[in-house]
């Protein structure tokens, strides 16, 4: 029988051939050593993209959460929510799209949103969730346009409880956004994933970082 949840093992294999997903000692964002890192910037040819895109389709889908559209926030979501509508659209879920402009423009059309206009259950599609930001921004902007913001879309879930060594909170910046505002995040894969291929793939390349991994999991990881 076909694993329905084997596209999440499947991206992180992929992430980590095209060079997005590297193991060894990174600092964050927030200061953090950490033993793996994630740019989804990296996907940057079209037959990448075209296939991270028939992930995240696939994550949608299988999620089973009802949407009407989909929104990109700028800047990262623009390519990611074209090519994801385009996924979407040849396994006939055929759905309209918008993103945001950073400026609002002052001429011809006018305005910040570029696309289909924001109606109904819509999906935010970004990269990842670090400190919720960009959440936000697209949450008030989808509900000012009287829609639903359906579910955000994201490609790794880094499940890591967020703040300083010494007052880390409870909740990942992921479970941050669900409480805040109500709405699920799916993502392609998370970092149990990472440690699934990890722990279960012999190859030197992964099992050289298996304890860093588990280590990084145990300091910072929710459940």
């Amino acid at each position: 029988m076909d694993d329905p949840g084997r596209f999440r093992t499947d991206f992180v294999r992929f992430a980590t051939e095209q060079g997005v997903l590297r193991f060894g000692a990174f600092t964050t964002k927030a200061g953090r050593l950490s033993p793996y890192f994630f740019n989804a910037g990296l996907f940057n040819k079209g037959a990448a993209v075209g296939q991270l895109a028939e992930f995240y389709a696939q994550a949608l889908l299988a999620s089973g959460v009802e949407f009407d559209m989909l929104y990109g926030p700028a800047y990262k979501g623009i390519p990611l929510v074209t090519a994801t509508a385009i996924a979407l659209a040849a396994r006939g879920r055929d759905v309209p799209f918008a993103f945001n402009r950073k400026e609002a423009k002052d001429h011809g059309e006018g305005g910040s949103l570029v696309g289909a206009p924001l109606t109904g259950r819509v999906v935010i599609i970004d990269d990842v969730i670090s400190a919720g930001t960009s959440v936000r921004e697209s949450v008030k902007l989808i509900q000012a346009s009287k829609a639903t913001p359906a579910a955000v879309l994201i490609a790794l879930d880094r499940m890591e409880r967020v703040g300083a060594d010494d007052e880390l909170s409870k909740h990942s910046a992921v479970q941050d956004v669900e409480h805040t505002h109500g709405c699920p995040v799916v993502s392609i894969a998370s970092l149990d994933d990472i440690l699934d291929v990890i722990q279960n793939t012999h190859d030197g390349e992964f099992e050289q970082h298996r304890e860093a991994v588990l280590s990084y999991r145990a300091k910072y990881g929710v459940l």
